[in-house]
């Protein structure tokens, strides 16, 4: 078997997440949560969206995170996104911390916005 070694660029994995908080490069943030190319920072949710929209440059695909079940966002939200050229993909938070960590792993321009579990 071989292994190889994961290499992140300046944007952190998330290292874990619970009630209320996630875990980002070993730094815990409670409530809402946006990383990406930038680092991890608060997130004010979905009516939050100018954080969103400035990351329309440096990636390709947001995930959001809905929180412990996968539900809708609101359309406008995903309408201004998809208007300044972000894709936009809707899981649950859990889902969306794996995939996010794996595509980051392999160095796509991807950015995450999570609502706590």
């Amino acid at each position: 078997m071989r292994l190889n070694q994961i290499t992140y660029t300046d944007a952190k994995p998330v290292d874990g997440y619970g009630p209320g908080f996630f875990r980002i490069g070993g730094e815990v943030f409670e409530g809402a949560v946006l990383t990406g190319p930038a680092g991890p920072t608060n997130w004010g949710g979905y009516e939050d969206v100018q954080p969103l929209l400035d990351l329309a440059d440096e990636i390709d695909v947001l995930f959001i995170g809905t929180g412990k079940d996968m539900t809708h966002i609101p359309q406008s939200l995903r309408t201004q996104l998809e208007s300044a050229g972000v894709g936009v993909e809707i899981m649950n938070s859990p889902a969306a911390c794996r995939t996010y960590n794996v595509l980051l792993s392999e160095g796509r321009r991807i950015a995450l916005a999570l609502i706590s579990v």
